[in-house]
């Protein structure tokens, strides 16, 4: 079985993925000097496209690297590889977008000074969601013991690079104990995030969810459901600390991600949550559907 086909953008020239598009002296590939962002298509339109943007940004200024072009010029690329995925496949289903952005090529060694330029590559692809099943059941988690999440005193969660060893090593020790995903404390013992996705809880009918200064990625979903979104489905949605010994008090948790709105969860390690219809992860998740359904409706510019 043939692997499903990602169409790739290299600092404007559209190609198979599969093609190589960068030097072997890129710092992306040398030392993880990149920053990247996701989206995804709800009804075709590229969902949160200034939101994400707005994090890009931030992530760029913290590392001090320079994005090689402005926003407008950017979503125009992308929407030309996004295009070029559609005519190859002949697919209108929705797509997962991916911008890599690197600090460019140059002699071997750390010194930033040594980039030439910034440069990115962009790729399609059609997004991958949860089963219908999957979102039924719910995943099974497990906590990371070998390691903890990176502390934002040394490289900090919020930034959006290229740099995931963490994060793997953390998913690959939650693989081996026979879990989709993992959770990750700092070092601080406080429940931070999985490898990919933020966590949340409900507790006495609220949602809870770590706070950035734990140590973790901002999400756009996550901020979306802390403000509008909890909002429309009448749930009171707040950050608090939590450690694992308080997850006992907690009747459900679910992941929230840009691929996966509203993930629920069914357990971490030997603690069971509450999943499945009449839960608040599913009015949470009703609930974002019809906000992105908004959304959509009202940028017909981003449709793709």
């Amino acid at each position: 079985m043939s692997a499903p086909f990602i169409q790739a953008c290299t600092n404007g020239r559209l190609h198979p993925a599969h093609e190589p598009s960068i030097a072997p002296l890129n710092r992306g590939y040398l030392y993880g000097d990149a920053i990247y962002e996701v989206w995804r298509t709800y009804h075709g339109v590229i969902f949160a496209w200034e939101e994400h943007w707005a994090r890009l940004e931030r992530s760029a200024r913290a590392l001090h690297l320079t994005l090689p072009l402005a926003p407008a010029a950017m979503l125009a690329e992308i929407k030309r590889t996004a295009t070029a995925w559609r005519n190859t496949t002949g697919v209108r289903d929705e797509l997962y977008i991916r911008l890599q952005i690197t600090r460019g090529g140059g002699p071997i060694g750390l010194d930033p000074a040594l980039a030439d330029q910034s440069d990115f590559v962009i790729l399609v692809q059609k997004l991958a969601q949860p089963t219908t099943e999957t979102i039924r059941t719910g995943l099974r988690l497990a906590q990371a013991r070998e390691l903890h999440r990176n502390s934002p005193a040394t490289l900090d969660p919020a930034w959006k690079t290229g740099n995931y060893l963490n994060n793997l090593l953390c998913l690959r020790e939650a693989k081996a104990r026979g879990a989709d995903e993992v959770v990750m404390t700092n070092l601080a013992g406080e429940i931070t995030e999985a490898a990919v996705c933020n966590l949340a809880f409900v507790r006495a009918g609220e949602m809870v969810t770590p706070p950035l200064d734990a140590g973790i990625l901002g999400g756009i979903t996550r901020q979306l459901l802390l403000g509008p979104v909890a909002a429309a489905a009448g749930v009171v949605a707040r950050e608090a600390t939590l450690r694992p010994a308080d997850l006992a008090a907690c009747a459900e948790c679910f992941l929230t991600s840009t691929t996966r709105d509203v993930q629920p969860v069914r357990a971490i390690d030997d603690l069971a949550f509450q999943v499945g219809e009449g839960t608040v992860a599913m009015r949470l998740k009703q609930a974002f559907a019809a906000y992105a359904a908004v959304y959509a409706r009202s940028h017909p510019e981003l449709a793709v």
